[in-house]
């Protein structure tokens, strides 16, 4: 299809393009950005004007909670979530049903993804056998099958052996690991201790979770030298250590959510569930830690941290439920909402959720598909056209996602995605 994505604010965070200008897409990739060639003749034209055209957003932890769970995320329903956000790119945890752990289930998601022609699908594949922290999968077989990285999700490993020697591996055939840093047995409860935790009578998790485990993949990547990708750092102690780490070289980036990035322990309000999160929220302290961080570049990107639960698995005690909430369309604003708030340009905020992200996924994968999270010529049409003037209210019935539950609902946001097209195709209009 030949598409004219005419007359809006052009920004490529990557290149530091930023101007008004016409997009000419055929075949798939961009043709030109400026002026349209005079042999184009576009099928479809966008009108953009007032408008930001971007690079479509790249998204490092989206759970699709693919087979096995049917009642939740499943492709069909989350990549067109992904694309109502301007989200083209989106990188999948382990942690399925069934779990990665097989050539065969990754190549299912991946067929089944790519069928739909929507958000590319990048899966990670589990570091060890079903999640349990004591085999390590043949990572040479997953790899081969698609996937671009290796990770436990939410399962940390309690054999520092095991983690060392997983390390070990990866670094031998250059295969990057993404880890979430949680100390396993200091890491069971279900808010972050403090004050709130203790009038609330909820089990807390101590910052030093997050801070010996760190501690203990620092040392492991100072041997190993594998390169490591730390998922939803948490806290400003947290954001201290990734920052000698970076200082002293180490191949670390890491991330962080838009929950964490927005949200505090005092928004737990009476037990509401759709804030039981992992991580859990903390103080505003580290809150404050962490804008500053991502602002400058210590927190490479920001990420929705999608996770689709459903009704039931919500509609329980708080320290019962399960944690989690939905925020692949919510990303783009939420990202805009911090950047307002925090005095960062526009440019600078987009970078968050598009080159920045491109760049970690770039150094985990060798064979990544060139041009990601960026916008120009000759490269893989990946664009999101959204209208940063058009305020909206989340209504939690009214996103695409399976999983309805957020703790931003209600919450006033910045910009609508207006279009996004997806591999050259218009896959997202409103």
């Amino acid at each position: 299809m030949k598409l004219l994505i005419q007359g809006g604010r052009v920004i490529d965070p990557a290149s530091g393009f930023d101007a008004v200008a016409d997009v000419a897409i055929a075949d798939g990739k961009i043709r030109s950005i400026g002026s349209v060639p005079a042999d184009f003749a576009a099928q479809k034209t966008i009108d953009a004007r007032g408008c930001v055209v971007a690079p479509g957003l790249v998204d490092l932890a989206v759970r699709l909670r693919d087979s096995g769970q049917p009642q939740e995320g499943r492709p069909s329903s989350e990549l067109l979530a992904a694309v109502a956000g301007g989200v083209t790119s989106v990188v999948c945890p382990p942690d399925t049903a069934p779990v990665l752990d097989v050539p065969g289930l990754v190549e299912m998601l991946r067929y089944r993804s790519e069928r739909q022609q929507l958000a590319r699908v990048f899966p990670l594949g589990a570091l060890t056998r079903a999640l349990e922290g004591e085999v390590l999968t043949e990572m040479v077989a997953l790899t081969k099958a698609g996937c671009v990285a290796f990770s436990q999700a939410e399962v940390p490993i309690a054999n520092t052996q095991v983690l060392q020697r997983a390390l070990q591996y990866a670094s031998t055939f250059g295969y990057a690991v993404w880890l979430r840093p949680q100390e396993m047995h200091l890491g069971k409860g279900v808010v972050a201790s403090g004050p709130l935790a203790t009038r609330m009578g909820l089990s807390g998790v101590p910052v030093a979770a997050e801070t010996i485990a760190l501690h203990t993949i620092f040392e492991l990547v100072r041997s190993t030298q594998a390169r490591v990708h730390l998922c939803r750092i948490s806290s400003a102690a947290g954001v201290a250590l990734v920052k000698q780490a970076k200082a002293d070289g180490l191949p670390v980036t890491c991330d962080v959510s838009i929950n964490s990035l927005h949200l505090i322990d005092t928004d737990i309000g009476f037990f509401d569930s759709r804030t039981h999160l992992l991580p859990p929220l903390r103080q505003q302290r580290d809150r404050d830690a962490l804008r500053q961080a991502l602002a400058d570049g210590t927190i490479d990107a920001l990420v929705s941290d999608h996770t689709p639960v459903d009704d039931d698995a919500k509609a329980l005690p708080f320290a019962q439920s399960e944690p989690g909430a939905t925020g692949l369309e919510l990303l783009l604003s939420l990202a805009l909402k911090w950047a307002q708030q925090a005095g960062v340009a526009l440019p600078q905020a987009l970078a968050t959720i598009s080159s920045r992200p491109a760049a970690v996924l770039a150094s985990s994968c060798k064979n990544l598909v060139p041009g990601l999270g960026t916008l120009a010529a000759d490269q893989p049409a990946d664009v999101c056209v959204f209208d940063p003037d058009a305020d909206w209210v989340v209504q939690p019935e009214a996103l695409r996602s399976r999983g309805k539950h957020t703790p931003f609902s209600g919450y006033a946001l910045p910009a609508r995605v207006r279009a996004t097209v997806a591999g050259g195709q218009l896959a997202f209009e409103a």
